[in-house]
């Protein structure tokens, strides 16, 4: 017997079957959901995480590239960050390109803080290596339905299918994160009238791109242009990032392979820059540019971590930063509790959270506003973010105050 969820289906019967009984659940093996587990194992608590795709899948997904240097720091002081310091390519500084002129902002000599230049599927692989493989912990890939029961009593409890069986599984736990991004299933289990979710729509869209290209900069580029925003950040010596402004929901194959490159070059064309060094389109998609906050990230004893609790546009490389932020601040809350009992780090870790999150967020769209108004077709507003770029780039501390945020100098 069952009936439906949010559009799922839920099994009546999760809650007769019998029980594995393991401490703290993670549904999602991304950074948030490894970073977790990594801390729990290393600290003796029992911890199992739930993963809907294979391992091959999320050890080559594309995702977001720059992670900050606390980040960075963070990860090493737990043995987490082996590779990705001996393998990143650190980045000093930024570009601005407009009017035809070409400006570097030297944001490490501000803040003191550089960006680290590791994809998100090798530090995926990464931590799923020492998690599962150095430290033998307990990883499920494939799992599907998953489905969270008692999350507001003492004893919660998670069920799944067996990929291989196809048998209903339970775990009975204390705790579940809930890691499983945007689109997973944990953070249906929060009502908009116990956490509402607040969002924004920037009204635009960008087409995210990769191509078989090394690098054409030493730096990430921004392009502002009327005919819109474009992009350059380097993702390995042969692969590049690019994004260009589009309509929201625009098709992807409204693209084309001789298009993509006329604009880029047109959006990020200045003098003295090198010229592009074109490659082939290996991935094109389009994003609808918006930023949600569910708040608070919390229910009974569900919480939430990363994209399932906030998302920011990739504006300005904030996602995988805050969600390894959650990550080691649930962690260590879980950590304590189960060392001596104290609570307060699990009570306080929503609050704790949206600190920062807030913080990106208006940062994101303050640098969105940079970016796209001289593209808006809005006199005033191509003006003021004119202003606002001139401000940057004219005002010490207009520089300093800009360089702190983008690289989240203060964790």
């Amino acid at each position: 017997m069952s009936h439906r969820h949010n559009g799922s289906v839920i099994f009546a019967s999760d809650t007769s079957l019998p029980a594995e009984r393991i401490p703290v659940v993670i549904v999602g093996a991304g950074p948030a959901g490894l970073t977790i587990a990594n801390i729990l194992r290393s600290a003796g608590v029992d911890c199992v995480v739930l993963e809907a795709e294979s391992r091959e899948f999320i050890e080559q997904r594309p995702r977001a590239g720059f992670i900050e240097e606390w980040a960075v720091r963070a990860l090493q002081r737990r043995g987490l960050a082996t590779r990705l310091v001996e393998r990143a390519q650190a980045h000093h500084e930024c570009e601005f390109r407009f009017e035809g002129e070409r400006h570097r902002f030297r944001y490490a000599e501000l803040s003191g803080d550089r960006h680290f230049v590791y994809p998100q599927p090798l530090l995926v692989t990464d931590l799923v290596r020492e998690y599962a493989d150095v430290r033998d912990g307990d990883i499920r890939f494939g799992v599907r339905d998953v489905r969270l029961h008692g999350l507001d009593s003492a004893q919660p409890s998670v069920a799944y299918t067996d990929p291989e069986s196809g048998e209903r599984r339970r775990i009975e736990c204390v705790v579940v994160a809930g890691c499983d991004g945007a689109r997973g299933v944990t953070r249906t289990y929060l009502s908009p009238e116990t956490a509402p979710v607040s969002r924004f729509d920037y009204g635009v869209g960008w087409l995210a791109l990769l191509a078989e290209a090394p690098p054409s900069s030493d730096c990430v580029v921004f392009g502002i242009h009327p005919r819109g925003f474009g992009a350059h950040m380097a993702r390995s010596p042969e692969i590049t990032r690019y994004y260009l402004e589009c309509p929201p929901g625009d098709d992807p194959e409204n693209w084309p392979h001789d298009r993509v490159w006329t604009e880029l070059r047109e959006r990020l064309a200045v003098t003295g820059a090198p010229p592009l060094t074109e490659g082939r389109l290996i991935e094109k998609r389009v994003l609808d540019m918006h930023n949600y906050v569910v708040q608070p990230m919390t229910y009974g004893r569900l919480y939430l971590a990363g994209d399932s609790a906030h998302l920011v546009a990739p504006i300005a490389a904030k996602g995988m930063n805050l969600a390894l932020r959650d990550a080691l601040l649930l962690a260590d809350a879980l950590v304590t509790y189960w060392g001596s009992g104290d609570d307060s780090g699990l009570r306080g870790y929503s609050a704790a959270c949206l600190r920062r999150v807030w913080e990106y967020q208006e940062f994101s769209q303050w640098f969105a506003e940079l970016l796209h108004g001289p593209s808006s077709g809005d006199p005033f507003r191509a003006g003021a973010a004119t202003a606002r770029l001139r401000r940057l780039l004219d005002s010490p501390a207009a520089a300093t105050a800009f360089a702190e945020s983008y690289i989240g100098a203060t964790p």
